[in-house]
């Protein structure tokens, strides 16, 4: 089977699921993204997208670990959830994006 769906969770402040979506096209590949502004809203966000028919989920940086395995938990493993991580060569720059 061919990855068609894909779905990305992004953290960020001020993003509300119902008003933060973007949606790419094409004629053989679709891709949706949701802004939420914490991490614990994320469990609905992906179920709502596990609902859409997506066939793989990845969340950004700022769900964790614990947030993630919620995630997986609350899809109950239906797909595939990959989180973003950054490696050591990112620390410093990380901390003083952070910092404040």
């Amino acid at each position: 089977m061919a990855l068609t769906k894909f779905g990305f969770i992004v953290t960020g402040a001020g993003l509300e699921p119902a008003q933060h979506r973007l949606v790419m096209r094409s004629g053989a590949f679709e891709m949706i993204t949701i802004g939420v502004e914490k991490a614990s809203q994320g469990p609905v966000a992906a179920k709502r997208l596990v609902a859409e028919g997506i066939q793989l989920l990845e969340l950004c940086g700022g769900f964790g670990p614990i947030w993630t395995a919620k995630v997986i938990e609350a899809i109950d493993g239906k797909i595939p959830v990959g989180s973003v991580a950054y490696g050591p060569e990112s620390i410093d720059a990380m901390h003083a994006l952070f910092k404040d």
